[in-house]
């Protein structure tokens, strides 16, 4: 029998990485699709689950998680082919690319940063390699080789000594026990002011919501906990991260497993999810807590999981108070639990969707974009 398709463990960048685009959600949906997909299945999350959670078939996840294997990061952008021959050999191409990544004071060139219209200027009169090349051509160049003009980031690596062994021991337990592997995070800080999303609306006329002046609330914190193998997700609202709230998180996922025998909880390197009292009773019950690499939190289960908790409770919302809004996560919930829907339906979905873009292409004569 064949070994499910899984993707290969994430480094710390490509971690950090997807989970940008999973909680921010600025990207195109195809990116944050694929995103969810990568990040999903690299924490272990089957493909059947993974389809599930997009709303695609589970070819298509098993596509996706194999292009990212072959190409990285690459995979989160699907190749468009078109347009006409270029006119630079590929040693001009790779000329420019790395002329582009260079620091211009490194050239002689007394600034920071190369604007377009410096870049095109110096590699005219470059001394090594002289060209001309358009300013457009140039973007789209740079577009095609993945350069792109922003804004400098710090970054942060997993210093944790233990990280190889912990990001094996969730390797090894999501594919050997995942009918009885757990996640559990928590997902905050959730604060009562309006939130920008997206909905359905006129052009030219969004949705708007009211500014904030004073924000008196606080703060809560849902604690979620979800089930790998059904596919489950369920947790509450608390005031405040703690080791009585994470153990009584955990009490309720040994509940879900009640015969007593070994079950996994996958959990972030937190000191409030590891307190003598938690370990003591984890080995008294015998849950094996199986904790993420410090820094390294894109390698649980969940987080694939609050993309879209986001996106669909807390998004174009302006919730009254903290009570408002836990009614809102736990319908959001039931809803989302109740309606696994079975592959059959999904691919009748697809094949319905598929034929209005023909139709659509059809009509207007030009091709459209398909999700992944």
């Amino acid at each position: 029998m064949a070994e499910p398709v899984r993707a290969r463990r994430l480094d710390d960048h490509e971690g950090q990485y997807l989970q940008r685009i999973v909680r921010r959600g600025k990207h195109g949906s195809i990116k944050v699709r694929r995103a969810l997909i990568i990040m999903a299945s690299a924490s272990g999350t089957p493909a059947p689950a993974i389809a599930r959670l997009v709303a695609a078939d589970e070819d298509t996840v098993r596509d996706v998680i194999h292009a990212f294997n072959e190409r990285g990061l690459s995979a989160l952008d699907p190749n468009w082919a078109g347009g006409r021959p270029r006119l630079l050999t590929s040693d001009d191409e790779a000329f420019v690319i790395a002329t582009a990544k260079m620091r211009p004071a490194s050239l002689g060139r007394p600034f920071t940063h190369w604007g377009i219209r410096k870049l095109v200027d110096y590699l005219a009169i470059c001394p090594d390699r002289p060209m001309r090349v358009g300013r457009e051509r140039l973007r789209l160049l740079l577009h095609e080789h993945k350069i792109s003009f922003q804004r400098t980031r710090t970054w942060k690596e997993s210093r944790d000594p233990d990280k190889d062994a912990k990001l094996d021991r969730i390797e090894h337990v999501t594919t050997h026990y995942l009918d009885r592997c757990f996640a559990f995070d928590q997902f905050g800080p959730l604060s009562i002011r309006p939130c920008h999303g997206t909905s359905w609306a006129p052009e030219g006329k969004p949705d708007r919501l009211p500014a904030t002046y004073h924000r008196t609330h606080g703060v809560r914190y849902f604690h979620g906990c979800y089930s790998l193998s059904d596919d489950q997700l369920w947790g509450v609202n608390r005031e405040r991260k703690g080791g009585k709230n994470t153990l009584a998180a955990l009490k309720t996922i040994r509940a879900r497993k009640p015969d007593g025998a070994p079950i996994y909880a996958i959990m972030d390197n937190l000191s409030s999810n590891k307190t003598p009292a938690i370990r003591a009773w984890a080995k008294k019950h015998k849950v094996e807590l199986c904790f993420t690499p410090t820094s390294a939190s894109w390698a649980n289960s969940i987080e694939a999981q609050f993309g879209p908790l986001r996106n669909f409770v807390m998004g174009n919302s302006d919730h009254p108070n903290h009570t408002v809004l836990a009614r809102k996560l736990q319908d959001y919930l039931r809803w989302r639990n109740a309606n696994a829907r079975h592959p059959d339906v999904l691919a009748a979905q697809r094949r319905e969707r598929a034929r209005i873009r023909s139709e659509r292409q059809q009509r207007w004569g030009r091709p459209r974009r398909a999700a992944a």
